[in-house]
């Protein structure tokens, strides 16, 4: 939230300097972002008059003016300024900038240069190079008592510092002027000064019915006309407040309104009466409808949108956003002000789906004051009889609004209990009555009436209620004081502390360092998707209700769909090698289920001399790192079982499932061509992701002293013919099982299919290496374990290839 200093103080009668203020904001926890100052970076900009304007010898839209900046110039004469504005002109007075000033709207330092074959020192400046508007036509032009060689900024006025404000979402109240104003005057920095809203007689009945048949989405539409309106330019007052937060002036009339909704808070629309036809309904939208707004997008509405139509079609996305046809223009003469209550679930939901951020929907969300919206109708008509006259109607209410007043029962002494300060009860009284609290005050409760515009304390719709009462105590601690709440440090055992870390937590804390000790980043993203990356690693099984935005409302069923994107981004970015690991939950309708995901994509190794070209990962890249990841976790890897993923989004036949027993514990592989090229992502991608909820419990580790054996291991090489459709991994399990107590390993080195093999079948290649215990093998017994071997193998369907 951006304001000047100047537009607070016409909300806030104070003697306060700039720095008091920002100060008491801060105290009131409205966080102070930035304070700007125009008039800092237009300090060298400075009166001039164009003395005679002579053609330019060599172009013919360019004029070779000589300017007269005052003394500012060191010897006090005229200086020559090329100009292509066309309204330039001896005896103009505008605003030049000399060599060596930064022109901030044209992001150019200025210097003595030759333009067509003239020199040319300095520049006469346009409003929008200076950033004071979006005029670009022609120079600035000054009255002519205008003072030659004054400082521009000091002039105009400028010299307004803006003042931006974070407003948390609780702080509704805080989203116009007038609400900061009335924060700082509780603070005692001043006295609101509170705005006319006194009725304005309407002269005749309203001509324009005014219905709400959506009482959940609108609870309450006022409206009035007003005829005879001239919408030319508003004053120059509102313009300048405008533009400094970052708001283009349009026109009189919508001027008002954007005036209304940062000075009040409270958004309004105003429409054009010749545009409609017959009465304006608030109601739900019907599916299909669609709206031109005033953005200039076209927008597809359904029955779950609260709008504002007439007889024949949408004009206003309610609390959002106005229509294109209904607006007004500098040839309305004839319009309607609209001022209406909108429920705020309605108002975030809608603006959600469509996509489409406003000023009017950031507070109608959060929830606007119920009880400024008559007097708001009232000040609003003032400001544009006043400004572009006309003759009113009377006000014309449908539905009503809810003002029922919220009383919180409220113990003084919960102050100390939970903030660790004693405060007076006079002073909270004193407190809550600055901030407009209503105070009935007994022994020890108090009942404490919550003003219309503070929707964050209490119930909403509760009458009365003790939910409210720790928000009664922030309000009187905030005011008090924060820097009162002493820091108490929490009280701590004697001694050495004893570790607090659980066992997930051990977990988690192994596995990152083995996945980055193998060369892997981790990256943390988001736990919401888009629709799309959603669906496709299975979709969704839960999505939010209120999400940050519409594109991340799915609530993430892999970790893999995170990591795709960020791959993408590195990809953008010129990386050529992308390893990526994250621990994070997954959200299925089993509920949450904590996991952790690897993803390997671009270049596993770059290419050299040696090797030649670059490659890229495999699957046994990310079995690799799985089994890794499982052993350094205590899993025994060595027990694990290979089968097929059962998820769509793996590449058949280059990925696997790792399982102990029934436990599914891990799936690896390259993902699925589709399921990247979805992501933006090109090549082959490998991905590992383990589930860690699956794992079996780590036991504890006896660490037993280490005895090299007294004998050398030997080693055995065995060729196997075997179906092509036998898992490698189920030929090294029989092998590894043969004989347990001298097979110390088992390697598959070779895989051949070529002349030689029989069609349908496979020639795998083990090393077996045998490790002796207290006598050395002889020859009997190494052929004993070869035998023993080659039946373990033709129990998969194995033989020895001759």
């Amino acid at each position: 939230m951006k304001f000047p200093l100047s537009w607070l103080k016409a909300h806030l009668e104070t003697d306060a300097d700039l720095a008091a203020i920002t100060d008491g904001l801060t105290r009131l926890g409205l966080e102070v972002e930035g304070v700007e100052d125009a008039s800092v970076a237009l300090a060298p900009f400075v009166i001039a008059e164009v003395l005679s304007a002579a053609p330019h010898p060599q172009a013919d839209k360019l004029q070779v003016l000589s300017v007269d900046a005052g003394p500012m110039m060191g010897n006090g004469g005229p200086v020559q300024v090329v100009c292509g504005a066309p309204n330039a002109r001896a005896g103009l007075k505008g605003v030049f900038g000399p060599p060596g000033a930064f022109v901030p709207g044209a992001g150019i330092t200025l210097k003595v240069a030759s333009i067509r074959g003239v020199e040319s020192s300095g520049m006469m400046c346009s409003a929008r190079e200076l950033e004071l508007s979006d005029a670009h036509e022609g120079i600035i032009e000054l009255p002519a008592d205008a003072p030659v060689g004054t400082a521009y900024a000091d002039w105009a006025g400028l010299a307004d510092p803006v003042i931006d404000v974070a407003i948390t979402p609780n702080r509704q109240d805080c989203m116009g002027v007038h609400g900061i104003a009335r924060d700082l005057a509780a603070l005692g920095l001043g006295r609101l000064v509170e705005p006319d809203t006194s009725p304005v007689p309407g002269r005749f009945p309203c001509p324009v019915d005014i219905a709400t048949e959506d009482s959940a989405g609108c609870p309450a539409f006022l409206g009035r006309v007003v005829r005879g309106v001239a919408n030319g330019a508003s004053p120059e007052w509102m313009q300048r407040w405008l533009v400094s937060v970052g708001l283009r002036p349009i026109s009189a009339l919508v001027d008002i309104t954007n005036y209304m909704t940062m000075a009040f808070g409270r958004p309004l629309h105003v429409y054009d009466v010749a545009t409609l036809s017959g009465g304006l309904v608030a109601r739900r939208a019907r599916a299909g409808e669609t709206i031109e707004a005033l953005n200039g997008k076209h927008y597809t509405l359904d029955e779950t949108m609260t709008v504002i139509a007439d007889a024949r079609a949408v004009h206003d996305i309610g609390g959002i956003m106005g229509g294109m046809e209904s607006g007004v223009s500098p040839a309305t003469t004839y319009v309607l002000i609209e001022a209406a209550f909108f429920a705020p679930e309605r108002i975030g939901a809608t603006g959600r789906a469509l996509g489409i951020t406003s000023d009017a929907r950031a507070r109608f969300e959060r929830g606007v004051d119920p009880g400024f919206v008559a007097p708001g109708l009232e000040l609003a008509t003032w400001l544009v009889l006043e400004i572009c006259g006309g003759e009113p109607s009377e006000v014309v209410t449908a539905g009503s609004l809810p003002l029922a007043p919220r009383h919180v029962r409220y113990h003084p002494a919960r102050v100390a209990a939970l903030a660790g300060i004693a405060i007076d009860e006079d002073i909270q009284a004193d407190i809550l009555t600055r901030l407009g609290f209503g105070v009935s005050r007994a022994a020890d409760v108090w009942t404490v009436t919550v003003p219309s515009w503070r929707r964050d304390i209490g119930q909403i719709g509760a009458t009365e209620s003790e939910e409210g009462e720790a928000d009664i105590v922030e309000e009187v601690v905030r005011l008090f004081g924060l820097d009162a709440v002493k820091a108490v440090a929490l009280p701590r055992a004697e001694g050495v502390a004893r570790p607090t870390a659980t066992p997930a937590q051990k977990q988690a804390r192994r596995l990152r360092r083995v996945l980055a000790a193998r060369g892997a980043d981790e990256a943390i993203t988001w736990s919401f998707l888009p629709p799309a990356q959603a669906e496709a690693f299975g979709g969704a099984a839960h999505i939010l209700s209120n999400p940050i935005s519409a594109d991340l409302a799915h609530m993430r069923p892999s970790l893999l769909p995170g990591l795709l994107a960020a791959a993408a981004r590195n990809f953008d970015r010129g990386q050529a090698s992308v390893r990526l690991f994250e621990l994070g939950q997954r959200y299925l309708a089993s509920g949450e289920h904590p996991s952790a995901a690897l993803l390997l994509a671009g270049e596993a190794r770059p290419r050299d001399w040696r090797h030649g070209a670059a490659t890229r990962f495999e699957a046994h890249d990310a079995k690799a790192e799985a089994l890794a990841a499982l052993a350094a976790l205590g899993v025994p890897v060595d027990r694990l079982a290979v089968a097929a993923p059962a998820d769509r989004w793996w590449h058949p036949g280059r990925a696997g499932r790792l399982t102990l027993g029934k436990a599914v514990l891990a799936d690896f592989g390259l993902l699925h061509p589709a399921t990247v090229a979805g992501f933006d992502v090109k090549g082959p991608v490998a991905a590992v992701e383990l589930y860690l909820d699956a794992l079996p419990p780590m036991k504890g580790r006896k660490t037993a002293p280490y005895a090299p054996p007294a004998l050398l291991p030997l080693s055995r090489d065995f060729a196997f013919l075997v179906d092509a459709t036998l898992p490698a991994d189920s030929l090294v399990r029989a092998v590894a099982g043969a004989d347990k107590a001298l097979i110390a390993g088992v390697r598959l080195f070779d895989r051949f299919d070529g002349a030689g093999v029989p069609e349908g079948k496979l020639s795998l290649a083990v090393e077996v290496t045998l490790q002796p215990g207290d006598k050395t093998l002889t020859d009997a017994d190494i052929e004993a374990v070869s035998a023993r071997i080659i039946a373990a193998v033709a129990k998969v369907g194995g033989v020895l290839r001759g």
